[in-house]
């Protein structure tokens, strides 16, 4: 990557925080909540830990263990968050790396930020930064495992 760095690898190597921290890692994936202000508790992240353009680029480790684990975090998003619906966004248009937004709708949250209009919300609506992190952690544990302390490698 030359003389440029990627936000979502020092995001999974640990070197750049977000609420809540990794709150859950494997399968070539780690799950943690939006980085930036967020509107919603419980918009998590996964991304590959390991740096790749989109999808179509993911190694077979993350690849094959992609359906499973979002079922998971958007059963888990259901469960013990109290989502009626979770959405899940692939763009990929700002951030080049792979990242997959599982954003969860509840029942009081605005039509105007349902659908892709919670990337709209205005700065004010951003949630506390440890709200953010109690939602994302009451999934990580609901999922089944703590991310390690390091990354592996």
């Amino acid at each position: 990557m030359g003389d440029l760095t990627c936000p979502a690898c020092d995001l999974v190597a640990g070197k750049r925080p977000v609420p809540g921290g990794l709150v859950w890692r494997g399968g070539g994936l780690a799950l943690h909540a939006l980085d930036g202000p967020c509107p919603l508790p419980g918009w998590l992240v996964l991304t590959a830990e390991r740096h790749c353009r989109a999808w179509y680029d993911l190694d077979d480790l993350a690849a094959g263990s992609l359906g499973e684990v979002t079922r998971r975090v958007m059963r888990a998003q259901r469960e013990v968050l109290g989502a009626e619906h979770v959405y899940a966004f692939a763009i990929g248009d700002v951030l080049h790396h792979f990242h997959l937004h599982l954003v969860p709708r509840y029942a009081a949250t605005p039509a105007r930020l349902r659908g892709r209009g919670c990337f709209e919300a205005a700065p004010e609506e951003a949630r506390p930064p440890e709200e953010l992190a109690a939602a994302a952690r009451l999934v990580g544990d609901a999922i089944g495992a703590a991310a390690p302390t390091r990354p592996p490698g």
